[in-house]
């Protein structure tokens, strides 16, 4: 990527910049804190993808909490996490966040691994996530890239509106590029590209007047055009099986035991709709279907009763 920062050093002056703006405005995160481990990293970036901070928050403290290092979590049923997991959407995340802590304590005794190669290794850890635990919980010097880095950047230094629509081998590139290298002072800068796209350099109102890369941003000194593509409009989600799916979770949840279908039947009017979404959750091992025409959670203990 071209550099359209001040020209005697761009790189290092962008994660400076962007590293002293963090030091000052970063949000007080629990999963920020040191006592927070990299057990309490690796969840938090579970629960946050397509997931909002504010909801994120409530339902950190109380899964560590309750479970608070991967044998916890592994030794529980997977049942349990898909209830803990509660409302916060896109639940096959609690499926892989408890076959993630079951691994953990079986390749590596219960610790969350800090070698890149062996997150990856572990089920539900992709590029992002693995990256994300080297960077934020051992301070290693990764580039931690998401959409909020990738528009950042794509801003800042490119000039250009918008980021591709998925992450590439050449967006990691680029953003290693403006990493400092000493590792502790790369992880802070990834931690502060993350906080500047996710509260200043937003997709659709950016604060660009608050932003500390404001003079040599090379999207601003282009005239901050618009992309030119089609803008991304919210996911519908009344009405679709995503509602439905959640409705049925939602019963399962609050039952100690298998649940009869006839009160399955009772969320939701559509019977075709809602065979369906049963019939998705299933597939997604999220749900059982037990003796005498009853559905459990997953690993419910009791569900072949």
């Amino acid at each position: 990527m071209a550099g359209c920062l001040p020209v005697d050093q761009p790189f290092l002056d962008l994660a400076r910049i962007a590293t002293a703006w963090f030091d000052e405005n970063a949000r007080d995160l629990p999963w920020r804190h040191a006592e927070a481990g990299a057990w309490g990293v690796l969840v938090s970036e579970f629960m946050l993808q397509q997931t909002p901070v504010v909801r994120v928050e409530p339902a950190w403290r109380a899964w560590m909490t309750r479970w608070p290092d991967p044998a916890a979590l592994a030794a529980d049923t997977v049942a349990e996490a898909i209830r803990a997991w509660g409302r916060l959407g896109y639940p096959r995340r609690a499926l892989r966040l408890h076959a993630c802590a079951e691994a953990i304590v079986e390749r590596h005794g219960g610790v969350v691994p800090d070698r890149l190669d062996d997150l990856l290794a572990l089920p539900g850890i992709g590029a992002y996530t693995a990256r994300a635990v080297t960077a934020f919980a051992y301070g290693q010097r990764q580039p931690v890239v998401d959409t909020n880095v990738r528009r950042l950047v794509a801003r800042a230094v490119s000039g250009r509106p918008d980021a591709g629509p998925a992450t590439t081998a050449a967006d990691l590139t680029a953003v290693e590029a403006l990493l400092p290298v000493q590792d502790r002072l790369a992880a802070r800068a990834s931690a502060a590209f993350m906080e500047l796209g996710a509260l200043i350099c937003t997709a659709r109102n950016p604060r660009c007047q608050d932003c500390p890369l404001w003079t040599g941003c090379a999207w601003r000194l282009t005239g901050s055009p618009a992309g030119s593509g089609p803008m991304r409009r919210p996911q519908r989600y009344a009405g679709t099986d995503r509602q439905v799916r959640g409705l049925l979770l939602a019963v399962l949840r609050e039952s100690s035991g298998p649940v009869p279908a006839a009160r399955l039947d009772l969320v939701w009017p559509e019977a075709r709709q809602r065979d369906r979404a049963l019939a998705g959750l299933i597939t997604d091992g999220l749900v059982v279907a037990a003796s005498g025409h009853r559905y459990a959670l997953a690993g419910e203990a009791s569900h072949r009763s």
